[in-house]
């Protein structure tokens, strides 16, 4: 632990080693409980999160911490499972210490942060470096007790992430290498749903779709306010357009729509088109977006000219909805195990037989390029 966090001064930021490394004892744990450690600079926050997760019984908040430095010596003490944290601390912003936290001491990370573009293009640099849940920070736009279910739900789902250690590498280019397919037919259509960890399965997908791909619907479980952040990362480093769909959006080759955070999104058939519905509605799987609701549009509306995939995440959600695809006759994908950050979502799936292939998290897109068409063309290299 002593090389996670070093002062300025190249020592222990309090002039002594962290508790870790002198061989203190870890507490005792509780079978079945997530050990959570909190951290954050403002004692208001660490007192509400604190509250909202002793609500549940499979919970114990174990710790606070008021800074990164703090932070270390609480990781050493008390390993906890996972980790809420702050972006904007003293001494060492959030993504310095997530950055020093995943090269040395990897742990599941729940990021908490206050709901405004500036901070969603943070949250997801955060979900970049390592991060498994960005959630919003209390008093942005959660009320209490949407606070304590969505904070559990996020926490619940790190404790179940596979996290290993990171190795920096520069941002790669917009694109990596020619488009592995040319697709002749615009009559089909592509659906995604991905939670916990879904943001990196995602741009591993559709970085490797052409340009002219056919128009592609997703749902990520993301806040309201940051789904328009993440389709602007997404569309800066893809070859085809992505953008956070609007109501009355047409789905066409060569676009990708990301349903907004805090909305449904629906596809419905209009003539020989296909046009994208942003709703309100109650949540599914505690979720809005959820993947079962546009997955049910989707083979509502395009049934076997649909395909599908649903990726990474914690619980149920999209596992019925990918049912419903295949049985109007669409090729579904469901992402595999080894893979997965949390083998939730794809699990439930396959385990209801709604998946016609379960693939590494590579060979999706291929799958689901191919089967958009009879014949696809590989590129030359």
């Amino acid at each position: 632990m002593s090389t996670l966090l070093a002062s300025p001064s190249g020592g222990s930021p309090r002039g002594d080693s962290p508790s870790g490394a002198t061989g203190a004892a870890v507490p005792g744990r509780t079978p079945g409980v997530i050990r959570v450690l909190v951290v954050d600079d403002s004692a208001l926050v660490r007192r509400i999160l604190t509250d909202a997760l002793s609500k549940h019984e499979d919970i114990e908040v174990v710790g606070t911490a008021t800074d990164p430095y703090v932070a270390r010596e609480r990781i050493a003490q008390l390993r906890p499972d996972v980790i809420t944290l702050d972006i904007e601390m003293p001494r060492m912003d959030g993504l310095s210490f997530l950055s020093k936290l995943m090269r040395h001491f990897p742990l599941p990370v729940v990021v908490c942060s206050s709901l405004t573009p500036q901070n969603s293009e943070t949250a997801l640099r955060a979900l970049s470096l390592g991060a498994v849940e960005v959630i919003a920070k209390p008093g942005s736009s959660l009320a209490a007790g949407d606070v304590a279910e969505e904070l559990a739900r996020a926490v619940r789902a790190a404790s179940h992430a596979r996290v290993t250690k990171r190795v920096d590498a520069p941002e790669p280019p917009a694109v990596l290498r020619p488009a592995i397919a040319t697709i002749d037919s615009t009559n089909k259509l592509i659906a995604l749903g991905a939670s916990t960890g879904g943001t990196q399965a995602l741009e591993v997908v559709l970085r490797r779709f052409p340009v002219d791909a056919p128009g592609t619907v997703i749902v990520q479980h993301m806040p309201e306010h940051f789904t328009a952040s993440f389709a602007k990362r997404l569309d800066s480093v893809c070859q085809m357009r992505v953008q956070e769909a609007r109501d009355g959006d047409y789905v066409v080759p060569g676009l990708a729509l990301v349903a907004p955070g805090g909305k449904h999104l629906v596809v419905q058939a209009s003539g020989a088109r296909w046009v994208a519905r942003v709703k309100d509605g109650p949540k599914v799987h505690h979720q809005r977006p959820a993947v079962d609701v546009l997955f049910q549009s989707v083979a509502r509306s395009a049934g076997r000219n649909a395909v599908g995939a649903i990726l990474t995440g914690m619980g149920a959600d999209g596992a019925k909805g990918m049912l419903a695809m295949r049985e109007a006759g669409a090729y579904t994908v469901a992402q595999n195990e080894e893979t997965c950050v949390v083998y939730g979502m794809p699990r439930e799936a396959v385990k209801l037989g709604a998946a016609v292939d379960v693939l590494a998290l590579e060979r999706i897109a291929e799958a689901l390029l191919t089967h958009t068409h009879s014949s696809v063309h590989a590129l030359a290299p």
